[in-house]
């Protein structure tokens, strides 16, 4: 097989990626924040309470999904091969994290937008953009058989990495600030 069908799949995965990006940007700069905005009846600092500790569970959803992607890739020693559960496992866990990060996503665009003002806050501006867009490039990714191995798995690491950025620009932040 020639590398240039893999080529513009890559290509394709990355411009998805980018476009995605660009839009929540640009969105995220142009919508006039409502900062009185509430996620499931909580406004303010309950609100950002209540992000935060969503948050955390991403968090740790995202560490769940590293270790079994780990396994199904064969890099836990000592496990062996994932069992097929583990992969149905790995996608169940991926779907709800997706959906589990969506309330915050859109309280966080509504409420605040993408803002600039601090480094802090702008990196995790950022990283919400440019997760959806990572994670639009990864179903992209996962549903191609005829990538190089390594793409998977660095859409994946791309994704853990994301999540731990958001969650310490934010819900650490949140929680350590509510000490």
């Amino acid at each position: 097989m020639s590398p240039h069908p893999a080529r513009l799949r890559l290509a394709t995965a990355a411009g998805l990626a980018l476009a995605v990006t660009v839009a929540l940007y640009a969105f995220g700069r142009i919508h006039t924040p409502d900062f009185a905005g509430s996620l499931f009846g909580r406004r303010g600092n309950d609100a950002n309470l209540l992000k935060a500790q969503v948050g955390t569970a991403l968090l740790g959803l995202a560490f769940y999904q590293l270790i079994l992607a780990l396994w199904i890739y064969q890099r836990l020693p000592g496990v062996g091969a994932a069992p097929r559960p583990v992969h149905l496992a790995h996608r169940i866990g991926g779907a709800v994290l997706f959906v589990l990060s969506l309330p915050i996503a859109y309280h966080c665009i509504t409420a605040y937008g993408v803002q600039t003002d601090s480094a802090r806050v702008a990196l995790h501006s950022l990283a919400g953009c440019f997760f959806y867009g990572a994670f639009a490039a990864k179903v992209l990714i996962v549903r191609s058989r005829r990538l190089p191995g390594w793409a998977l798995p660095l859409a994946g690491g791309i994704l853990v990495t994301l999540i731990a950025i958001l969650w310490s620009s934010a819900a650490l932040w949140q929680l350590c600030a509510g000490q």
